[in-house]
């Protein structure tokens, strides 16, 4: 009974500590000139945004940030330094002059003036005119940071769960590999359902590794005081894996697999409808993957931070009645939804490899 008081009592700190530290890290020092002695209004939506974005630095609570380098390739070659040198602005206010360029930092983009220029001018549509977004921008961001935390915890996982089987000893699997074993016989299994024959074992790495992935991106984005990285939330990320899975479902292709596309099942005379419907599908599979778990796990950081915002948006703290059980609920069900999406993707995955390798046509 103690045990279980302890694991809720957790529980509600975790999910309490990530919803306030999902819209106490999105305060940033950001004033202009025309409003330095007067209160911005509150703005939701743009905090909510803000916080799904990508960032060039770590940003815990408003006096712990952490800087990361900012790496551009420019026409007078290679320029770093930190993104402390924007101190903390976001809107092209402040700007950093490097082998004689002037770069700013404008909604988490890094854009260069024209030579000459001192400061961004900007147009009626709140445009820069006088500047050009780096196009070659290699810094190490937010998210590629948390893909580097992701890749460490997975070779910390399963190089511990690795040493356990090298044992000789004939027993059940503990620690470490009592919960990984379980949860890899299960991707197995999900392989095997949906690839013929035992072609499923040449794809299993990949779709473990996809798996885990996802998963772990996920669990991070919800670990409060990490500044919840939206890593599985970004485009870009989501996009690279769903390339990937279609890469490897083109190079491994099959006769048949073409087969069905370019002869389809039906009367011929609707192949010229039937024809570019199949080959869209090659291309829309890989879409879905991208925008599935793109759109569920921005969406859920979203709802956080917007629900958090009601308290401010009203300025009384009586709303926190409404608000912080709802983002309670919200929150235990983003658990959820970390493993959800991270099966979904692994899934549809393997069925999408399973179509390009069969060797018999099912209608």
């Amino acid at each position: 009974m103690g045990s279980r008081l302890f694991f809720r009592s957790l529980l509600f700190l975790f999910i309490i500590g990530r919803s306030v530290v999902a819209f106490s890290s999105e305060h940033t020092e950001e004033e202009h000139s025309n409003t330095e002695h007067q209160e911005e209004e509150f703005n939701a939506a743009e905090h909510a945004l803000h916080h799904a974005m990508d960032a060039h630095e770590i940003h815990f609570t408003d006096g712990l940030v952490i800087p990361l380098p900012v790496i551009l390739w420019t026409d007078k070659g290679l320029v770093t330094f930190m993104s402390s040198a924007f101190h903390h602005d976001d809107n092209g206010q402040v700007v950093v002059r490097k082998k004689g360029m002037n770069f700013v930092k404008i909604h988490e983009k890094i854009y260069q003036l024209e030579e000459g220029a001192e400061a961004v001018v900007f147009n009626e549509e709140h445009h820069p005119e006088n500047a050009e977004q780096v196009l070659l921008d290699f810094s190490l961001t937010k998210n590629v940071m948390t893909i580097f935390m992701v890749a460490g915890l997975l070779l910390l996982v399963f190089l511990r769960s690795a040493r356990f089987y090298k044992k000789d000893k004939q027993e059940a699997p503990r620690g470490i590999a009592g919960w990984t074993e379980p949860v890899i016989l299960f991707i197995k299994e999900v392989a095997e359902e949906n690839i013929e024959g035992d072609k499923y074992k040449k794809f299993l790495p990949y779709l473990l590794t996809v798996f885990f992935f996802i998963l772990f991106g996920n669990l991070l984005g919800l670990i409060p005081f990490l500044a919840n990285p939206n890593m599985t939330g970004n485009i870009s990320i989501t996009l690279l894996l769903a390339t990937f899975t279609f890469i490897i479902q083109i190079a491994s292709s099959k006769r048949n697999f073409w087969a069905h596309i370019f002869t389809p099942p039906g009367p011929v005379a609707l192949y010229p409808i039937l024809i570019p419907i199949e080959i869209a599908g090659i291309f829309i599979k890989p879409a879905a993957l991208m925008i599935r778990l793109f759109a569920n796990i921005t969406a859920g950081h979203i709802i956080v931070v917007s629900l958090i915002s009601i308290i401010f948006v009203n300025q009384s703290v009586a709303w926190a009645g409404l608000s912080v059980p709802m983002t309670l609920l919200i929150s235990l069900l983003e658990i959820l939804v970390a493993f959800l999406q991270a099966y979904i993707f692994t899934m549809l995955s393997a069925l999408f490899l399973g179509m390009a390798v069969e060797t018999s046509h099912h209608h």
